[in-house]
């Protein structure tokens, strides 16, 4: 209790402080937040820590009105805490943007950086989103007061969330710029490494002309356990050999990589054989053949038309003589007219006598 009495009192200092009179036009900012940065001290001190977070924030603004930017940064970074303390993570995001911006103004990139990166830790477990935004905002600040390895370090934090979000395309980008981070200051044993991570997450991607461009391209940079895995996992992919990719993930290298990558190796798809004509023999645990629906209409039809050539094409032949000696088609001859009945009778009676 004494101490939140104490609390109060500066408090009431702070808002004295503030007033204006007829004698005094302005307000004195400055003592207002050393009192509210007081008062702020004792209730966390008492655990109350809702009136601490207040009177930070009322300091914070009581020394931007100062322009006192550093100052300010550092009562919006001790409302981290407290927000932390108390649960409130959703207000974390903004804070920690806040304090980075005034850090900027006072000219303090490295402090800037921190406080971004204080505040992505705390929400790395629970909104990875927003702490991807902080880490990608670290690492443009330190880049941009040419600090490539601590860039790169934050770089590296960003592509494994984004790699636990499985947005391969990002993650694919940001380990690029990770790469070249390293490259500037001459880093090949991390560029071999990182080669290695893009290979797997560009065989996520399923792209894995992309995958065999990226060993192509900083493949010189790895170690020979490296470049034997590489090789061995590319070319299972080439051969779509299941087995030996299998193998290639299994390797001590890539099981002691970070922990976002070792699982995105676990989690990896195998190739899997495609054969344009099925090879002989009978798979185990195969699914059946499809049959069409109409294959039986369509084979009831080819039967029909079967019978009908069959038929056509093996006629008897007494069929053939009978179509050939049809009464139709056999000229019948003439009757005989009476002269030619007498002659006929003269004839054999002729041939009687002799």
């Amino acid at each position: 209790m004494a101490k939140i009495e104490e609390a109060n009192a500066h408090i009431r200092q702070a808002e004295k402080s503030l007033k204006t009179s007829l004698l005094k036009w302005r307000p004195d900012f400055e003592v207002a937040a050393e009192e509210y940065s007081q008062a702020a001290t004792c209730f966390r001190v008492a655990k109350s820590f809702k009136e601490c977070k207040e009177c930070l924030m009322k300091a914070a603004d009581c020394y931007k009105q100062n322009r006192s930017w550093f100052h300010a940064a550092k009562c919006l970074e001790q409302a981290l805490l407290v927000c932390k303390e108390v649960g409130k993570l959703s207000e974390v995001p903004k804070l920690a943007h806040s304090a980075c911006s005034l850090y900027q103004e006072h000219g303090s990139p490295e402090s800037s950086a921190t406080v971004l990166d204080k505040a992505a830790k705390m929400l790395e477990s629970t909104e990875p989103e927003q702490a991807l935004q902080l880490y990608q905002r670290a690492a443009d600040v330190v880049m941009n007061e040419d600090s490539p390895r601590q860039a790169a370090e934050y770089m590296s934090k960003a592509a494994r969330i984004l790699v636990k979000l499985k947005m391969y395309d990002q993650a694919a980008d940001a380990i690029r710029r990770e790469i070249g981070m390293h490259q500037q200051i001459d880093h090949i044993s991390s560029v071999g490494r990182l080669a290695v991570a893009l290979v797997l997450v560009q065989l996520a991607r399923g792209d894995q002309v992309a995958a065999e461009k990226a060993f192509k391209e900083w493949g010189n940079c790895c170690e020979s356990p490296e470049v034997q895995t590489l090789e061995m996992l590319l070319q299972a992919y080439d051969n779509e050999d299941a087995d030996s990719a299998r193998s290639a993930l299994n390797s001590p290298f890539i099981k002691h990589m970070d922990v976002e990558y070792a699982k995105l190796a676990r989690g990896l798809p195998l190739p899997q054989q495609e054969y344009a004509i099925p090879p002989a023999g009978v798979r185990p645990n195969a699914a059946a053949s499809y049959i069409s629906p109409n294959a039986t209409k369509l084979t009831g039809q080819a039967t029909i038309e079967a019978e009908v050539n069959y038929k056509e094409n093996t006629v008897s032949p007494a069929n053939d003589e009978s179509e050939e000696t049809k009464p139709e088609q056999i000229e019948k001859p003439a009757a005989p007219t009476q002269d030619v009945a007498g002659n006929e009778e003269d004839d054999e009676y002729e041939g009687g006598l002799c």
